[in-house]
């Protein structure tokens, strides 16, 4: 199966695509400066220049089988690429061979009960607010399609962080979980084994599910 990865050179990106490669699997990464890729890493993926802001050409999907997006929108003024991004995705890779995509979302749009979400808590990071109401935008855009494509939209845990590996992971839906000491967290290296798990699963098509410890 061949993968593209949309912003493979940031933080989770880049580890989207380091466990994709040791896997295995063949990479292309989809990143507006292919000059940001690692000279160890270039060696290794097919790198094409792709402008979210500028619009998508389909021809950098020719090949592909899936695509992992990972959209960043925390830079002031570019909250609302989050939501197009996912817009023109949906209209797109039907019309190529993409088959399915999977989408790095936010945590802010998880539930704590009916009608109140992470986002909307007092005690939510002002600085990451706008970021989570775009990936909120977001998730509502893939609800609201009748776009044929089998799309998984995948929250991380409230804390997701740098380091390796920690252990199992567990796999909810749309209500916000905790582990055992009250903490929803998830070390991006397991989150980014969690996206590439669902590569082998033809679960959650059309969903959006959460990931944490």
């Amino acid at each position: 199966m061949n993968i593209a990865i949309i912003g493979a050179t940031g933080w989770i990106g880049s580890t989207l695509m380091q466990e994709a490669l040791s896997r295995q699997l063949p990479v292309t990464a989809l990143v507006r400066d292919s000059a940001k890729l690692s000279g160890e890493l270039a060696g290794q993926v097919t790198a094409r220049v792709v402008d979210l802001e500028q619009g998508i050409d389909p021809q950098v999907f020719e090949g592909i089988d899936l695509v992992i997006a990972s959209v960043g929108g925390r830079a002031s003024g570019q909250h609302q690429l989050v939501p197009q991004s996912a817009k023109a995705l949906l209209e797109l890779l039907p019309k190529t061979q993409v088959k399915r995509l999977l989408w790095v979302g936010g945590a802010g749009s998880l539930e704590l009960a009916p009608g109140q979400t992470l986002v909307q808590s007092p005690g939510f990071p002002p600085e990451y607010r706008d970021e989570a109401l775009a990936q909120g935008e977001a998730l509502e855009v893939f609800r609201a399609s009748d776009s044929p494509l089998n799309w998984t939209f995948v929250s991380p845990a409230a804390e997701i962080y740098p380091g390796a590996s920690e252990g199992p992971y567990r796999i909810g839906g749309d209500r916000f979980f905790t582990d055992e000491e009250g903490r929803s967290r998830i070390s991006v290296a397991d989150y980014a084994k969690a996206m590439l798990d669902l590569i082998d699963s033809d679960n959650y098509a059309r969903q959006r599910i959460s990931v944490a410890y």
